[in-house]
Protein backbone atom coordinates (compact mmCIF):
# COMPACT_ATOMS: atom_id res chain seq x y z
CA UNK A 1 0.00 0.00 0.00
CA UNK A 2 1.09 3.46 -0.83
CA UNK A 3 2.64 5.28 2.37
CA UNK A 4 0.61 8.52 2.94
CA UNK A 5 2.38 11.61 2.12
CA UNK A 6 3.33 14.21 4.70
CA UNK A 7 5.62 17.62 4.79
CA UNK A 8 8.10 18.69 7.04
CA UNK A 9 6.56 19.89 10.85
CA UNK A 10 6.89 23.90 10.54
CA UNK A 11 6.19 23.73 6.68
CA UNK A 12 2.28 24.78 5.11
CA UNK A 13 0.45 23.78 1.57
CA UNK A 14 -1.69 26.90 0.72
CA UNK A 15 -5.17 26.51 -0.44
CA UNK A 16 -5.47 29.01 -3.11
CA UNK A 17 -7.88 31.17 -0.77
CA UNK A 18 -4.76 31.87 1.65
CA UNK A 19 -2.52 32.36 -1.26
CA UNK A 20 -4.79 35.44 -2.62
CA UNK A 21 -4.91 36.79 1.22
CA UNK A 22 -1.16 36.24 1.52
CA UNK A 23 -0.69 38.53 -1.63
CA UNK A 24 -3.32 41.07 -0.60
CA UNK A 25 -1.03 41.67 2.46
CA UNK A 26 2.14 41.17 0.40
CA UNK A 27 0.83 44.07 -2.38
CA UNK A 28 0.11 46.68 0.23
CA UNK A 29 3.71 46.06 1.57
CA UNK A 30 5.64 46.20 -1.14
CA UNK A 31 3.39 49.27 -2.78
CA UNK A 32 4.33 51.16 0.72
CA UNK A 33 8.22 49.97 0.16
CA UNK A 34 8.14 51.29 -3.45
CA UNK A 35 6.20 54.94 -2.05
CA UNK A 36 9.07 54.93 0.57
CA UNK A 37 11.33 54.71 -2.05
CA UNK A 38 12.95 51.69 -1.88
CA UNK A 39 14.30 49.15 -4.51
CA UNK A 40 13.87 45.45 -4.89
CA UNK A 41 16.46 42.80 -4.39
CA UNK A 42 16.74 38.91 -4.75
CA UNK A 43 19.20 36.70 -3.06
CA UNK A 44 19.64 32.91 -2.99
CA UNK A 45 17.91 31.02 -0.79
CA UNK A 46 21.12 29.33 0.60
CA UNK A 47 24.28 30.68 0.77
CA UNK A 48 27.76 29.74 2.25
CA UNK A 49 27.90 28.41 5.63
CA UNK A 50 30.59 30.81 6.87
CA UNK A 51 28.70 34.28 5.67
CA UNK A 52 25.57 32.94 7.88
CA UNK A 53 27.50 31.43 11.26
CA UNK A 54 28.19 33.61 14.13
CA UNK A 55 26.35 36.29 13.00
CA UNK A 56 23.09 36.00 14.78
CA UNK A 57 24.84 34.67 18.16
CA UNK A 58 24.80 30.63 19.92
CA UNK A 59 21.31 30.69 20.00
CA UNK A 60 20.54 31.56 16.30
CA UNK A 61 23.38 29.64 14.85
CA UNK A 62 22.05 26.30 16.25
CA UNK A 63 18.95 27.21 14.58
CA UNK A 64 20.35 27.57 10.61
CA UNK A 65 19.11 24.87 8.62
CA UNK A 66 22.66 23.16 6.89
CA UNK A 67 22.52 21.59 3.61
CA UNK A 68 25.17 18.27 3.00
CA UNK A 69 27.61 18.21 0.44
CA UNK A 70 26.66 16.38 -2.49
CA UNK A 71 27.85 13.45 -3.29
CA UNK A 72 29.80 10.68 -0.65
CA UNK A 73 30.39 13.28 1.94
CA UNK A 74 30.92 10.80 4.55
CA UNK A 75 34.15 9.69 2.38
CA UNK A 76 35.80 13.04 3.07
CA UNK A 77 35.76 12.80 6.83
CA UNK A 78 38.81 11.09 8.94
CA UNK A 79 38.28 8.40 11.32
CA UNK A 80 39.34 11.21 14.31
CA UNK A 81 36.83 13.48 13.14
CA UNK A 82 33.90 11.07 12.68
CA UNK A 83 34.66 8.87 15.63
CA UNK A 84 34.75 12.04 17.46
CA UNK A 85 30.73 12.35 17.74
CA UNK A 86 31.32 15.80 17.65
CA UNK A 87 28.83 18.02 15.52
CA UNK A 88 30.63 21.01 15.67
CA UNK A 89 33.95 19.12 14.05
CA UNK A 90 32.06 16.94 11.82
CA UNK A 91 29.75 19.58 10.38
CA UNK A 92 32.04 21.93 8.82
CA UNK A 93 33.76 18.88 6.80
CA UNK A 94 30.33 17.69 5.84
CA UNK A 95 28.56 20.82 5.10
CA UNK A 96 29.54 24.38 3.38
CA UNK A 97 26.37 25.79 2.76
CA UNK A 98 23.12 26.81 4.89
CA UNK A 99 19.61 28.30 4.20
CA UNK A 100 19.68 31.57 4.92
CA UNK A 101 18.56 32.53 8.37
CA UNK A 102 17.14 35.69 7.67
CA UNK A 103 17.60 38.60 4.82
CA UNK A 104 19.20 41.26 6.74
CA UNK A 105 23.19 38.96 6.82
CA UNK A 106 22.36 38.46 2.89
CA UNK A 107 21.60 41.86 2.51
CA UNK A 108 25.18 42.60 3.94
CA UNK A 109 26.74 40.58 1.92
CA UNK A 110 25.13 42.07 -1.10
CA UNK A 111 26.21 45.16 -0.53
CA UNK A 112 29.76 44.39 -0.29
CA UNK A 113 30.24 42.27 -3.04
CA UNK A 114 28.00 44.96 -5.15
CA UNK A 115 29.68 48.46 -3.05
CA UNK A 116 31.34 49.84 -6.82
CA UNK A 117 27.35 49.20 -8.07
CA UNK A 118 25.25 50.71 -5.49
CA UNK A 119 24.41 54.12 -5.20
CA UNK A 120 24.36 55.21 -1.34
CA UNK A 121 22.54 55.78 0.94
CA UNK A 122 20.86 52.83 -0.73
CA UNK A 123 17.19 51.87 0.09
CA UNK A 124 16.11 48.03 -1.01
CA UNK A 125 13.76 45.85 0.21
CA UNK A 126 13.23 42.41 -0.13
CA UNK A 127 10.21 39.64 0.06
CA UNK A 128 11.68 35.84 0.32
CA UNK A 129 11.19 33.28 2.16
CA UNK A 130 13.51 32.08 5.31
CA UNK A 131 14.19 29.11 7.33
CA UNK A 132 14.59 28.35 10.43
CA UNK A 133 14.98 24.83 12.62
CA UNK A 134 12.39 26.53 15.48
CA UNK A 135 9.83 24.60 17.41
CA UNK A 136 6.99 25.15 15.72
CA UNK A 137 4.12 26.60 17.46
CA UNK A 138 1.33 29.38 16.16
CA UNK A 139 2.98 31.85 14.27
CA UNK A 140 5.83 30.39 14.73
CA UNK A 141 7.25 28.33 11.30
CA UNK A 142 10.50 26.65 10.10
CA UNK A 143 10.21 27.86 6.60
CA UNK A 144 8.09 31.81 6.55
CA UNK A 145 8.42 34.51 4.27
CA UNK A 146 9.93 37.99 5.52
CA UNK A 147 9.20 41.15 4.16
CA UNK A 148 12.71 43.58 4.89
CA UNK A 149 13.02 47.52 4.14
CA UNK A 150 16.75 48.81 4.87
CA UNK A 151 18.74 52.02 4.45
CA UNK A 152 22.63 51.17 4.22
CA UNK A 153 25.15 54.54 4.15
CA UNK A 154 23.47 56.70 6.34
CA UNK A 155 23.63 57.50 9.89
CA UNK A 156 20.90 59.71 10.09
CA UNK A 157 18.29 59.21 12.48
CA UNK A 158 15.71 60.51 10.12
CA UNK A 159 15.90 56.95 8.83
CA UNK A 160 14.53 55.30 12.13
CA UNK A 161 11.65 57.99 12.15
CA UNK A 162 11.09 57.20 8.18
CA UNK A 163 10.98 53.36 9.20
CA UNK A 164 8.15 54.37 12.10
CA UNK A 165 6.01 56.15 9.55
CA UNK A 166 6.42 53.07 7.13
CA UNK A 167 4.89 50.82 9.41
CA UNK A 168 2.48 52.87 10.98
CA UNK A 169 1.35 53.04 6.87
CA UNK A 170 1.42 49.95 6.00
CA UNK A 171 -0.72 48.97 9.15
CA UNK A 172 -2.71 51.74 8.50
CA UNK A 173 -4.22 50.07 5.02
CA UNK A 174 -4.43 47.00 6.50
CA UNK A 175 -6.80 48.59 8.86
CA UNK A 176 -5.02 47.00 11.78
CA UNK A 177 -5.54 49.53 13.73
CA UNK A 178 -4.02 50.19 17.49
CA UNK A 179 -0.45 48.20 16.38
CA UNK A 180 1.98 49.50 18.81
CA UNK A 181 5.67 49.95 17.73
CA UNK A 182 8.12 49.82 20.39
CA UNK A 183 11.37 51.17 20.46
CA UNK A 184 14.61 50.92 22.47
CA UNK A 185 18.15 51.18 22.06
CA UNK A 186 21.58 48.98 22.45
CA UNK A 187 23.44 51.99 23.65
CA UNK A 188 21.32 51.47 26.58
CA UNK A 189 21.36 47.84 27.14
CA UNK A 190 25.11 48.16 27.13
CA UNK A 191 25.46 50.96 29.25
CA UNK A 192 22.99 49.34 32.08
CA UNK A 193 25.44 46.24 31.65
CA UNK A 194 28.32 48.62 32.55
CA UNK A 195 26.86 50.09 35.57
CA UNK A 196 25.89 46.47 36.18
CA UNK A 197 29.44 45.87 35.55
CA UNK A 198 28.31 42.58 33.21
CA UNK A 199 29.88 44.11 29.93
CA UNK A 200 31.62 40.94 29.10
CA UNK A 201 28.22 39.05 29.26
CA UNK A 202 26.16 41.18 27.09
CA UNK A 203 24.49 38.89 25.28
CA UNK A 204 23.51 36.98 27.47
CA UNK A 205 22.13 39.90 29.44
CA UNK A 206 19.84 40.88 26.34
CA UNK A 207 18.90 37.52 25.32
CA UNK A 208 17.45 36.94 28.79
CA UNK A 209 16.10 40.50 29.18
CA UNK A 210 14.39 39.57 25.83
CA UNK A 211 12.06 37.46 26.76
CA UNK A 212 10.65 39.32 30.02
CA UNK A 213 6.91 39.56 28.01
CA UNK A 214 7.35 35.41 28.09
CA UNK A 215 8.56 34.55 31.25
CA UNK A 216 7.76 37.21 33.28
CA UNK A 217 10.71 39.08 35.56
CA UNK A 218 11.39 36.47 37.91
CA UNK A 219 12.10 33.84 34.89
CA UNK A 220 13.97 36.55 33.25
CA UNK A 221 16.46 36.78 36.51
CA UNK A 222 16.71 33.04 37.14
CA UNK A 223 18.07 33.09 33.21
CA UNK A 224 20.13 35.58 33.61
CA UNK A 225 21.67 33.72 36.90
CA UNK A 226 21.98 30.37 35.18
CA UNK A 227 24.42 32.13 32.70
CA UNK A 228 26.89 33.57 35.19
CA UNK A 229 25.46 36.99 36.04
CA UNK A 230 25.52 37.53 39.93
CA UNK A 231 22.63 38.84 42.00
CA UNK A 232 24.03 41.81 42.51
CA UNK A 233 24.84 42.74 39.22
CA UNK A 234 20.92 42.22 38.08
CA UNK A 235 19.89 43.99 41.21
CA UNK A 236 21.81 47.20 40.02
CA UNK A 237 19.99 46.70 36.65
CA UNK A 238 16.37 45.88 38.30
CA UNK A 239 15.29 49.45 37.27
CA UNK A 240 15.09 48.06 33.86
CA UNK A 241 12.06 46.12 35.32
CA UNK A 242 10.17 49.09 37.04
CA UNK A 243 9.89 51.91 34.44
CA UNK A 244 6.91 53.50 33.92
CA UNK A 245 5.19 56.53 32.59
CA UNK A 246 5.23 58.43 29.44
CA UNK A 247 7.72 58.01 26.52
CA UNK A 248 9.38 61.29 28.00
CA UNK A 249 9.10 60.31 31.41
CA UNK A 250 10.86 57.23 31.27
CA UNK A 251 13.80 58.71 28.95
CA UNK A 252 13.78 61.29 31.50
CA UNK A 253 14.36 58.72 34.71
CA UNK A 254 16.82 56.70 33.13
CA UNK A 255 18.83 59.82 32.46
CA UNK A 256 20.37 59.85 36.25
CA UNK A 257 20.85 56.10 35.76
CA UNK A 258 22.97 56.57 33.20
CA UNK A 259 24.65 60.07 33.37
CA UNK A 260 28.57 58.52 34.00
CA UNK A 261 27.76 56.19 30.71
CA UNK A 262 28.62 57.68 27.40
CA UNK A 263 27.18 55.64 25.51
CA UNK A 264 24.10 55.39 27.22
CA UNK A 265 23.63 59.42 27.13
CA UNK A 266 23.85 58.94 23.75
CA UNK A 267 21.03 56.03 23.27
CA UNK A 268 18.81 58.43 25.49
CA UNK A 269 19.03 61.12 23.24
CA UNK A 270 18.76 59.32 20.11
CA UNK A 271 15.41 57.87 21.30
CA UNK A 272 14.42 61.51 22.30
CA UNK A 273 14.96 62.45 18.52
CA UNK A 274 12.82 59.66 17.15
CA UNK A 275 10.17 60.33 19.59
CA UNK A 276 9.82 63.76 19.42
CA UNK A 277 10.47 64.41 15.88
CA UNK A 278 7.28 61.38 15.81
CA UNK A 279 5.43 63.55 18.11
CA UNK A 280 5.60 66.51 15.68
CA UNK A 281 4.80 64.14 12.34
CA UNK A 282 2.29 62.62 13.76
CA UNK A 283 1.06 58.78 13.10
CA UNK A 284 -2.24 57.46 11.28
CA UNK A 285 -3.13 54.16 13.46
CA UNK A 286 -0.08 52.81 15.10
CA UNK A 287 1.52 53.84 18.46
CA UNK A 288 5.01 54.35 19.23
CA UNK A 289 5.88 53.89 22.73
CA UNK A 290 9.50 53.04 24.65
CA UNK A 291 10.53 49.89 25.80
CA UNK A 292 13.53 49.83 27.63
CA UNK A 293 13.66 45.73 28.42
CA UNK A 294 13.58 45.49 24.97
CA UNK A 295 16.48 43.65 23.60
CA UNK A 296 15.66 42.01 20.12
CA UNK A 297 18.57 38.98 20.70
CA UNK A 298 20.67 39.62 17.19
CA UNK A 299 23.70 40.46 17.92
CA UNK A 300 24.27 42.76 14.90
CA UNK A 301 22.01 45.78 16.34
CA UNK A 302 24.06 48.39 17.79
CA UNK A 303 21.28 51.86 17.73
CA UNK A 304 17.43 51.98 17.78
CA UNK A 305 15.66 48.65 17.98
CA UNK A 306 12.15 48.48 16.89
CA UNK A 307 9.43 45.73 17.37
CA UNK A 308 5.61 45.30 16.89
CA UNK A 309 2.97 44.59 18.98
CA UNK A 310 -0.35 43.72 17.75
CA UNK A 311 -3.31 45.41 19.35
CA UNK A 312 -4.69 44.25 22.34
CA UNK A 313 -6.59 41.78 22.64
CA UNK A 314 -4.74 39.14 20.25
CA UNK A 315 -2.67 36.74 21.77
CA UNK A 316 0.08 36.94 19.60
CA UNK A 317 4.16 37.03 19.06
CA UNK A 318 5.58 40.51 17.92
CA UNK A 319 4.65 41.06 13.91
CA UNK A 320 7.70 42.85 12.73
CA UNK A 321 10.95 44.11 14.01
CA UNK A 322 14.09 45.84 13.26
CA UNK A 323 17.03 47.97 14.31
CA UNK A 324 20.11 50.05 13.38
CA UNK A 325 23.72 48.31 12.92
CA UNK A 326 26.65 50.20 12.64
CA UNK A 327 28.92 47.98 11.05
CA UNK A 328 27.44 44.95 9.55
CA UNK A 329 29.04 44.98 6.55
CA UNK A 330 32.62 45.51 8.66
CA UNK A 331 31.87 41.49 8.99
CA UNK A 332 32.29 40.88 5.32
CA UNK A 333 35.46 43.62 5.08
CA UNK A 334 33.44 47.06 4.20
CA UNK A 335 33.78 49.15 7.40
CA UNK A 336 31.62 52.07 8.58
CA UNK A 337 28.88 51.39 6.64
CA UNK A 338 25.79 52.22 8.83
CA UNK A 339 22.49 50.42 8.04
CA UNK A 340 18.99 50.78 9.65
CA UNK A 341 16.00 47.66 8.92
CA UNK A 342 13.15 47.00 9.51
CA UNK A 343 10.70 43.92 9.22
CA UNK A 344 7.30 42.69 8.53
CA UNK A 345 6.16 39.41 9.74
CA UNK A 346 3.71 38.28 7.24
CA UNK A 347 2.76 34.97 8.33
CA UNK A 348 1.89 36.18 11.93
CA UNK A 349 0.08 39.33 10.37
CA UNK A 350 -1.97 37.41 8.16
CA UNK A 351 -3.12 34.96 11.22
CA UNK A 352 -4.30 39.05 13.47
CA UNK A 353 -6.04 39.95 10.01
CA UNK A 354 -7.50 36.33 9.84
CA UNK A 355 -8.71 36.76 13.43
CA UNK A 356 -10.02 40.43 13.05
CA UNK A 357 -12.04 39.64 9.81
CA UNK A 358 -9.84 42.35 8.54
CA UNK A 359 -9.74 41.04 5.13
CA UNK A 360 -11.75 42.41 2.43
CA UNK A 361 -14.47 40.05 1.42
CA UNK A 362 -13.74 39.89 -1.98
CA UNK A 363 -9.83 39.49 -1.50
CA UNK A 364 -9.95 35.18 -2.41
CA UNK A 365 -12.55 36.26 -5.29
CA UNK A 366 -10.22 34.37 -8.38
CA UNK A 367 -13.00 34.46 -10.45
CA UNK A 368 -15.87 36.70 -10.99
CA UNK A 369 -18.20 35.20 -14.12
CA UNK A 370 -18.59 31.80 -14.86
CA UNK A 371 -20.25 30.69 -18.65
CA UNK A 372 -22.60 28.01 -18.28
CA UNK A 373 -21.77 24.95 -20.42
CA UNK A 374 -24.77 24.07 -22.33
CA UNK A 375 -23.03 22.38 -25.33
CA UNK A 376 -20.65 22.62 -28.72
CA UNK A 377 -22.29 25.40 -29.97
CA UNK A 378 -23.29 27.00 -26.77
CA UNK A 379 -19.58 26.63 -25.42
CA UNK A 380 -18.19 28.35 -28.71
CA UNK A 381 -20.16 31.63 -28.48
CA UNK A 382 -19.91 31.69 -24.45
CA UNK A 383 -16.33 31.39 -25.27
CA UNK A 384 -16.33 34.25 -27.89
CA UNK A 385 -17.80 35.94 -24.59
CA UNK A 386 -15.30 34.77 -22.07
CA UNK A 387 -12.69 35.86 -24.36
CA UNK A 388 -13.93 39.28 -24.87
CA UNK A 389 -14.55 39.70 -20.97
CA UNK A 390 -10.89 38.71 -20.51
CA UNK A 391 -9.63 41.34 -22.67
CA UNK A 392 -11.80 44.08 -20.37
CA UNK A 393 -9.85 42.88 -17.21
CA UNK A 394 -13.07 40.67 -15.98
CA UNK A 395 -11.93 37.23 -14.39
CA UNK A 396 -13.94 35.18 -16.75
CA UNK A 397 -14.51 31.14 -17.45
CA UNK A 398 -16.30 28.38 -19.45
CA UNK A 399 -17.29 25.28 -17.16
CA UNK A 400 -15.41 22.69 -19.80
CA UNK A 401 -18.44 20.34 -20.09
CA UNK A 402 -21.72 19.98 -20.79
CA UNK A 403 -22.65 19.18 -16.92
CA UNK A 404 -25.88 18.39 -15.25
CA UNK A 405 -26.81 22.74 -14.77
CA UNK A 406 -27.03 21.42 -10.64
CA UNK A 407 -23.29 20.64 -10.89
CA UNK A 408 -22.55 23.87 -12.87
CA UNK A 409 -23.98 25.78 -9.76
CA UNK A 410 -22.50 24.29 -8.02
CA UNK A 411 -19.32 24.76 -8.77
CA UNK A 412 -20.27 28.57 -9.31
CA UNK A 413 -21.23 28.67 -5.72
CA UNK A 414 -18.28 26.44 -4.61
CA UNK A 415 -15.79 28.83 -5.79
CA UNK A 416 -18.49 32.09 -4.53
CA UNK A 417 -18.54 33.43 -8.29
CA UNK A 418 -20.97 36.79 -7.89
CA UNK A 419 -22.35 36.07 -11.91
CA UNK A 420 -22.84 33.34 -13.79
CA UNK A 421 -23.76 33.60 -17.50
CA UNK A 422 -26.27 31.42 -19.62
CA UNK A 423 -26.64 31.39 -23.18
CA UNK A 424 -28.28 28.53 -24.29
CA UNK A 425 -30.38 27.74 -27.88
CA UNK A 426 -33.26 30.95 -27.27
CA UNK A 427 -29.82 32.65 -26.48
CA UNK A 428 -28.15 31.89 -29.32
CA UNK A 429 -30.95 32.89 -31.47
CA UNK A 430 -31.62 36.26 -29.56
CA UNK A 431 -28.00 36.71 -30.20
CA UNK A 432 -28.20 37.91 -26.30
CA UNK A 433 -26.95 36.18 -23.19
CA UNK A 434 -28.20 36.38 -19.93
CA UNK A 435 -26.57 37.14 -16.39
CA UNK A 436 -27.65 35.94 -13.04
CA UNK A 437 -26.44 37.90 -9.89
CA UNK A 438 -26.04 34.94 -7.01
CA UNK A 439 -26.12 36.89 -4.41
CA UNK A 440 -29.44 38.57 -5.26
CA UNK A 441 -31.26 35.73 -7.33
CA UNK A 442 -31.63 38.42 -10.05
CA UNK A 443 -31.16 37.96 -14.25
CA UNK A 444 -30.78 40.47 -16.34
CA UNK A 445 -30.45 40.13 -20.52
CA UNK A 446 -27.72 41.52 -22.27
CA UNK A 447 -27.18 42.21 -26.45
CA UNK A 448 -23.64 39.43 -27.45
CA UNK A 449 -22.39 42.52 -29.70
CA UNK A 450 -22.25 44.86 -26.45
CA UNK A 451 -20.48 43.21 -23.48
CA UNK A 452 -19.57 46.29 -22.51
CA UNK A 453 -22.87 47.27 -21.28
CA UNK A 454 -22.26 44.02 -18.81
CA UNK A 455 -18.94 45.21 -17.91
CA UNK A 456 -19.67 48.86 -16.65
CA UNK A 457 -21.65 47.52 -14.06
CA UNK A 458 -19.23 44.66 -12.37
Amino acid sequence: MAQKPSIPKGTRDFSPSEVAKRSYIFSIVKKHFQIFGFQPIETPSFENSDTLMGKYGDEGDRLIFKILNSGDFISKVDDVTYSSKRSSSLTPKISEKALRYDLTVPFARYVVMHQNEIDFPFKRYQIQPVWRADRPQKGRFREFYQCDADVVGSTSLLQEVELVQLYDAVFTELKLEGVNIKLNNRKILASIAEVAGIQNNLVNFTVALDKLDKIGEEGVKKEMLEKGISETSIEKASPLFSLRGSNIEQLAALEPLLASSEIGSKGVEELKFIISTIEQMGLQSAKLSIDVTLARGLNYYTGAIFEVAAPEGVQMGSIGGGGRYDDLTGIFGLKDVSGVGISFGLDRIYLVLQELGLFPEAVDRSLEVLCVNFGDKEALAALQLVTKLRQSGVKADLYPSSAKMQKQMKYANNRNVPYVILIGEQELANNSFVVKNMSKGEQKTYSFNNPEAFIQEL
